[in-house]
């Protein structure tokens, strides 16, 4: 009995015992990654593209990472700190994170600060950490990090590499104290440049900045750190203010980061973000494999070398032999000759015998252009006037569809003025009446434009239409005609847009020409005289197809309609379908004929469809 009370006594005291923390090989697998400027900038942005990319191919299962910039480069004081701590209390409570990464050295202070509220006991990595800077500040149990050695001293020595003779240096940045990467330099100037004629451009106007470094004395370097904003309120991602500086700089640039490379500086001792970022990573891997932080040793980062653009360098005639030892020069390809010299012979005496027979091929490949050019000007001739003879056929009905709306606009007018002649003139109506004659007019603008266009010479272009479009305007343009013969026009376009790389009215001249066709053929039929045309899809193809009631085509070689003076119309030319072909196969597309088993004839065009 004493022992079954003994072991009731054990078991609850297991019970009412807190539950341990998670081993350091049960941490989430989650990284939460800060850093302290605007991620879309180049240099941030590599930064984490390194971070993320070694974290995937490190990992030895899935890592959920999430990023935040903070922005601390433009932004600033209590209530922004203060806004950001609870934006990120709220945005990542009820979400396990496994690893605080913190780039920069005021993201390492906001997070040392807030370590205790919002992540206790979570271990933080740091990256892009001035050595000085971190030894200023209160280390804390539980975080590692690189840091990073970037003096003012290496920049002042790239600039004396750039510059023979170098008399004097402007410094072009921020104001000091929002300096979030580079603000340690204002102490170290003094004992860096000495013997030199310092100028500092900093925090100044973007303007006023240009006309400045415009204007600068000869044997001077500029040497830019970051500008993000100015007095006057504008802001700027660092990258693009160096590119407004650079076009209107009369003396070189140093710079501090690789990124700025390709934004008019022609380099120096630079940060690399790729290095900061993998350094971070590999960190992080270790943390979250179960490591502990303080098991892992604050290290410098090698991410500091001297790297310089060539193209800068060509500009103001800096050589090889004039940088420092170890520099890396970007942008400079050498030359076809320095890297295959034998295959470079070979090349020139093969170019040197095709180049006969490429001047002879040249010479044909002109006779075909303008044999082609001959040809599309005589195929827009002949159009032309078969367009000519469309529009003359249709002259009667348009001039019918015109009546209609001058009708309407003489009625409304005449309506206008006799409200306008009573004593209180209902100004109601006669806005309506305006209203009316707005209408109508657009409408008899609109069939005077249909016109215009089909008597228009034009020369055969290609643009993107929408074959839905044409169809439409063909169906309007022959809805007059189609009452005056008593016949039923429908048309079923497919839902969207029909894009195809054609010529508009040459299209329509040649959907006209089947409906005129097709209109024809039913002559003799007393009623039921049906036209139906209908767009739709074909795999990658456009499709349009004009079907008639009419008796159908001839029961042998009926696509022979085709040819030139082919007719079965006693004033018939035979050429209408001919120059039809000829349009279609211009397009890179196919039209057919074919008789329905109901009676009728359809005919179809196929056009090469563009992506949606």
């Amino acid at each position: 009995m004493m022992m079954r009370i003994r072991g009731l006594i054990v078991c609850l005291i297991f019970v009412m015992l807190p539950a341990e923390a998670p081993a350091q090989g049960q941490r989430a697998r989650s990284i939460l990654f800060l850093d302290q400027s605007d991620l879309r900038g180049p240099f941030y942005y590599e930064i984490f593209r390194a971070f993320r990319q070694r974290i995937a191919a490190d990992a030895q299962s899935h890592v959920t990472i999430y990023s935040e910039s903070l922005d601390l480069s433009r932004f600033g004081g209590a209530a922004h700190e203060q806004s950001l701590r609870e934006y990120l209390r709220e945005k990542y409570r009820d979400r396990p994170i496994g690893v605080i990464v913190a780039i920069g050295t005021a993201t390492l202070e906001l997070v040392l600060r807030w370590r205790d509220e919002l992540w206790p006991g979570l271990p933080v990595v740091f990256g892009l950490i001035d050595d000085n800077d971190l030894a200023r500040m209160k280390t804390q149990p539980n975080i590692t990090g690189g840091t990073v050695s970037l003096r003012v001293a290496d920049a002042i020595r790239a600039a004396r590499a750039v510059v023979p003779h170098l008399n004097g240096i402007v410094f072009v940045g921020d104001d000091w104290s929002r300096q979030v990467v580079f603000g340690h330099w204002r102490e170290e100037i003094r004992t860096a440049a000495a013997g030199l004629q310092v100028t500092e451009f900093i925090g100044l106007p973007m303007d006023e900045l240009r006309q400045k470094v415009e204007k600068l004395p000869d044997r001077t370097a500029i040497i830019y750190s970051a500008v993000y904003s100015d007095e006057e309120g504008g802001f700027y991602p660092p990258a693009v203010s160096l590119k407004f500086i650079s076009k209107v700089a009369n003396r070189p640039i140093v710079v501090a980061a690789e990124t700025f490379l390709e934004s008019g500086g022609i380099g120096g001792f630079v940060l690399q973000p790729e290095a900061i970022g993998i350094d971070a990573a590999v960190r992080a891997i270790r943390i979250i494999g179960g490591e502990a932080a303080s098991h892992i040793p604050i290290a410098p980062t090698n991410a500091v070398k001297p790297i310089f653009n060539w193209l800068q360098m060509e500009r103001w005639n800096v050589g090889a032999s004039d940088l420092p030892d170890g520099s890396e020069i970007r942008f400079r390809e050498p030359g076809l000759w320095q890297q295959y010299r034998w295959q470079s012979a070979l090349a020139v005496t093969v170019l040197l015998m095709q180049a006969g027979l490429i001047s002879v091929l040249l010479h044909e490949r002109r006779r075909r252009s303008d044999a082609e050019q001959d040809a599309r000007r005589r195929l827009s001739e002949l159009a032309h006037v078969h367009r000519q003879s469309i529009a003359g056929e249709l002259s009667s009905s348009i001039a019918h569809e015109l009546n209609q709306p001058l009708g309407s606009i003489l009625t409304n007018a005449e309506t206008a003025e006799f409200i306008l002649e009573q004593p209180n003139p209902d100004l109601r109506e006669l806005k309506d009446i305006l209203a009316d004659i707005r209408h109508d007019d657009l409408r008899a603008s609109q069939i005077i434009g249909h016109m215009r266009s089909l008597l228009k010479r034009t020369p055969f272009e290609l643009k993107d239409v929408d074959l839905n479009d044409v169809m439409r305007e063909a169906f309007e343009l022959m809805s007059a005609q189609a009452a005056t013969r008593n016949v039923a026009l429908y048309l079923h376009t497919a839902p969207g847009v029909l894009p195809v790389n054609g010529d508009s009215i040459q299209l329509q001249q040649v959907i006209l020409n089947l409906l005129f066709n097709a209109m024809d053929a039913m002559t003799e039929i007393p009623f039921g005289r049906t036209i139906i045309g209908k767009t739709e899809i074909d795999g990658g193809k456009a499709v349009i197809s004009i079907s008639d009631s009419g008796p159908g085509l001839p029961a042998e070689n009926p696509n022979g309609i085709f040819d030139p003076f082919f007719t079965t119309k006693e004033q018939g030319m035979g050429i209408g379908l001919s120059i039809a072909r000829t349009i279609v196969q211009a397009h890179k597309g196919r039209i057919w004929a074919e008789n329905q088993p109901e009676g009728g004839a359809t005919f179809s065009i196929s056009l090469p469809l563009l992506p949606r």
